[in-house]
């Protein structure tokens, strides 16, 4: 369960219409924006991005569903290709966290199941009609209103301030969905933290101990980076695991504040709190049938834990838009990668 952290000033927002003024938010607090916040994943309607009394702010560049490119034309048709970006300080918010605003008919375009925002803000403040924000709820989407920057300003409210978790009390969440597959925040997580690592490397092989990192990483790391030493490794370090030295450190980045954990030193690469937790605590090892009796110590799961029954795969889309965020002027091995996944964003060992 995420906690919400103080805001500046300490206390709780509502988010109030630029031009009128009036109040059109719960009270929420600010969190880290997760790292699957421009997924897009399969044709199943998907959950929340954030949880309610929460918010979160996006600094990416760009207009809300602008076309990639030019617009091509095909035997007469024109076709659109849109990506998920937004204004630069875009304001994420639960849907149920809005209940003053009204919905703008003629914008509530979609693709299958719900609206996909292509259409520009569709939502307005419910008091003067001016558009506020972007509802984004169709399948293969997380869940999400976007409040406009230049449309809404914060107000400071009276209410509790909420505290800060410690390290050690960081979530976990586990590696698979509801259909025993690789649960997309896996995937873009690990897309997020491969970008970074890729970034550090300069272009050197990096090597992975056995176990969690090794099942999420190594596969994407192998096909990306040079095979011949010398080689860099790349280790968990993190609140709760003995301390060791290490080349490169993957540690957990904060939930609430975005920070990454102080205690490593050296080189470190940043990895979601949650998935960060469950790779450093959870045992995955895959159970065996034995015969006459158990021994003592042994796990006695029973039903045994799900486990993916497919290879790891990361975002590839999300690895692109990390990488171009961490890297605006790459170097020319970099550039090569980049050009090689962005022209098949679903090639092996991507999703």
């Amino acid at each position: 369960m995420i906690v919400p952290f103080r805001d500046e000033g300490g206390c709780l927002v509502v988010f109030a219409c630029a031009g009128c003024g009036a109040v059109m938010t719960a009270r929420v607090a600010r969190v880290a924006l997760p790292d699957h916040s421009g997924q897009m994943y399969g044709h199943d309607l998907l959950a929340n991005l954030l949880q309610p009394g929460t918010y979160a702010v996006d600094p990416g560049n760009g207009r809300p569903w602008q076309p990639s490119e030019p617009e091509p034309e095909e035997r007469g048709v024109r076709l659109l290709t849109y990506s998920i970006t937004g204004p630069s300080n875009r304001i994420a918010i639960a849907p149920g966290d809005v209940p003053r605003t009204v919905f703008i008919p003629e914008r509530l375009g979609g693709c299958c199941r719900g609206w996909d925002g292509q259409y520009g803000p569709n939502l307005a403040c419910a008091q003067c009609g001016c558009p506020v924000a972007t509802r984004v709820d169709d399948c293969g989407f997380w869940q999400v209103v976007w409040l406009q920057p230049d449309a809404v300003r914060p107000v400071a409210v009276d209410g509790p301030v909420q505290r800060v978790m410690n390290w050690d009390e960081l979530p976990g969440t586990s590696s698979i969905d509801p259909h025993d597959r690789w649960g997309p925040p896996w995937e873009a997580a690990v897309a997020v933290a491969l970008a970074h690592l890729l970034v550090i490397s300069a272009g050197r092989r990096v090597t992975v101990p056995e176990g969690p990192v090794a099942a999420a990483f190594r596969r994407a790391i192998d096909s990306l980076l040079p095979t011949e030493p010398p080689a860099r490794q790349l280790v968990l370090a993190g609140p709760g695991l003995s301390p060791t030295i290490m080349d490169i450190a993957l540690v957990p980045k904060h939930p609430q504040t975005g920070e990454v954990w102080p205690g490593a030193a050296g080189t470190v690469v940043p990895l979601a709190a949650d998935v960060w937790t469950y790779m450093a605590f959870n045992d995955d090892r895959r159970l065996m049938p034995a015969a006459r009796g158990m021994p003592a110590g042994v796990r006695r799961d029973d039903p045994p834990p799900l486990l993916p029954h497919t290879l790891f795969r990361p975002d590839g889309r999300v690895f692109l838009s990390t990488l171009e965020r961490l890297a605006p002027d790459p170097q020319p091995w970099l550039r090569r990668i980049f050009d090689l996944v962005r022209d098949r964003p679903y090639m092996d060992p991507f999703s």
